[in-house]
């Protein structure tokens, strides 16, 4: 059975059985409405650290040596770490609304009917967060994690990065997506990423060489220690050491971090102005963000622009919930509306379509398409980290995570299956 079939039929199954037990379980259970809620454990919490209080690890440790018990603090305090550049909000946070009771849905799962403690007891979710329009449904924090902790991204930043190329394309900065990636950074010209347009580079398609599948001796660890060793020699030199050319570009997908290393390279000298600075001013600073977000950078000032955001798990909803909304938040556009629209979507027919690129899973502008009749999307960060959006009942699921393994796993395919009951629970009004 296909995976996309098997997902529907578990968030599906059994809905007159759902519809007889929402009684049981109650579909809005808390009367003290939809509070963060905070807990000291989580799934396998001795393995992770609990009796050491999930410890930070004292430096960086590349992820292929992450232990287990490390992974909670590495991934919520990935901020004492590294040399962050701050993305500042503005003055005046615009706080987000609450329902007045919590969200207690059910969803079919391996032949049993499961509520959202049963998913929680059995991932390692650090912090779980629902939302429709401007109001929160749920949000809980595992681990002893916070509202006021910010956690890393890592892949989710690639959106990110692809939503400030649609800004600094309506301003002109970037006058086409058919240019090569060296007529905004110079510093690339003679090599094969620099002759790759940026739309490629946008939908995953350079055609060059890379393998990134998180084996050991991967091209993305290799990528990553040219980019944060102390005798890193800088990003240019980081992504020219990938100059083979395996197809030409725009034909082939291939997933790969140095794409988007290029797309930051491209953006920041465009803009004339590192990609946190220009993301605060675009855009966090006018989502009414409630907290500073922050990003790491390399040795050479550049910011890492394949990962390593670090943000809120409400502010990481507001950034969902403007794209729900085309882009738009606060009476404003802050992402032009056809950009997102082009981001978030793929032609039936295209090579990136779900059904042709995977069987329920499509690729846009740096941000992977959901299988199905509407348009749905996600960011996607390894380890679980999740963003998923849906823009016809501006539903968004923030989900942060530490699970074991970096590639995506049957995990994955539970959160799909909680995700889908939601939608169906609560996408009506």
């Amino acid at each position: 059975m296909h995976l996309h079939r098997r997902i529907f039929l578990n968030s599906a199954a059994g809905l007159l059985v759902l519809l007889a037990i929402q009684i049981q379980y109650g579909c809005a259970a808390r009367a003290q409405g939809a509070v963060p809620v905070f807990s000291n454990t989580g799934h396998a919490a001795e393995a992770y650290g609990a009796s050491n209080g999930y410890p930070v690890p004292p430096a960086i440790i590349p992820l292929d040596k992450l232990t287990l018990d490390l992974m909670v603090g590495y991934y919520s305090h990935y901020d004492l770490l590294r040399p962050l550049r701050a993305v500042p909000t503005s003055p005046g946070p615009i706080a987000l609304k609450r329902a007045a009771a919590e969200i207690a849905p059910v969803y079919g799962y391996d032949g049993r009917i499961k509520t959202l403690a049963d998913y929680l007891d059995a991932h390692p979710v650090t912090g779980l967060l629902i939302a429709r329009d401007d109001t929160i449904l749920y949000e809980h924090y595992r681990y002893g994690r916070t509202d006021r902790d910010r956690f890393m991204s890592q892949s989710m930043a690639k959106t990110v990065v692809a939503m400030l190329i649609g800004i600094a394309i309506e301003e002109k900065a970037i006058k086409s997506i058919d240019d090569p990636a060296s007529v905004y950074a110079a510093d690339l010209a003679g090599t094969e990423f620099g002759a790759t347009p940026i739309k490629a580079l946008l939908q995953m398609s350079s055609g060059i060489d890379y393998r990134e599948t998180y084996l050991p001796d991967d091209d993305v660890y290799k990528l990553g220690y040219a980019l944060f060793a102390p005798d890193s020699k800088g990003p240019i030199a980081a992504v020219a050491q990938f100059n083979t050319r395996a197809a030409p570009p725009g034909i082939r997908f291939n997933y790969s971090s140095a794409d988007t290393e290029v797309l930051g390279l491209v953006l920041s000298r465009a803009v004339k102005m590192p990609i946190a600075e220009y993301l605060s001013v675009k855009i966090w600073s006018r989502l009414g963000a409630e907290a500073d977000a922050a990003w790491d950078i390399d040795p050479s000032g550049q910011e890492v622009a394949y990962c390593c955001m670090v943000a809120t798990l409400r502010d990481w909803a507001r950034f969902a919930l403007m794209l729900a909304n085309d882009g738009a938040w606060n009476g404003q556009q802050l992402v032009p509306r056809q950009w997102v629209i082009d981001a978030t979507s793929a032609a039936t027919d295209s090579r990136l379509a779900p059904g042709r690129l995977s069987p329920i899973l499509g690729y846009g502008y740096q941000t992977w398409i959901s299988a199905g009749e509407r348009r749905r999307f996600s960011m996607i960060g390894i380890h679980g980290q999740n963003i998923l959006v849906d823009p016809v009942t501006k539903i968004v699921l923030v989900h942060t995570a530490v699970r074991p393994n970096a590639a995506p796993s049957s995990s994955g395919v539970e959160l799909s299956a909680l995700w889908y009951a939601v939608l169906a629970q609560y996408g009506q009004r």
